[in-house]
């Protein structure tokens, strides 16, 4: 996990810009539920992968959260909205909620 967030800010410390949001607005809400979603999705690929457990949560969690950076990558070309850290820490509520949500339901 030290990795990815150390990649991620030495990745976006060359973005072309970065948005001036606000921490509310639908456009978090729909990051938030978005990321649940493909957390829950991606734990489910991993159980029918016969994975174990934690297997299946991290692959949960980094599924969602590769989806999310995506996004975020193509917002921060100089025609784009710019890299949200906002928006990407909706995703990894959406994505925490979301496994945490698959693995009650086990």
């Amino acid at each position: 996990m030290r990795a990815l967030i150390l990649c991620m800010t030495l990745i976006c410390s060359g973005c072309a810009h970065v948005a001036q949001d606000s921490w509310t607005g639908k456009d978090k809400a729909e990051h938030f539920f978005s990321s649940a979603v493909l957390a829950a999705a991606g734990s489910e690929i991993s159980q029918h992968q016969h994975q174990s457990r934690g297997q299946n949560l991290r692959f949960g969690f980094l599924f969602s959260l590769s989806f999310g950076v995506g996004k975020e990558f193509y917002d921060s070309r100089s025609s784009g909205s710019g890299w949200s850290w906002k928006d990407l820490s909706y995703d990894v509520a959406g994505a925490a909620t979301g496994v945490a949500l698959w693995n009650l339901s086990q």
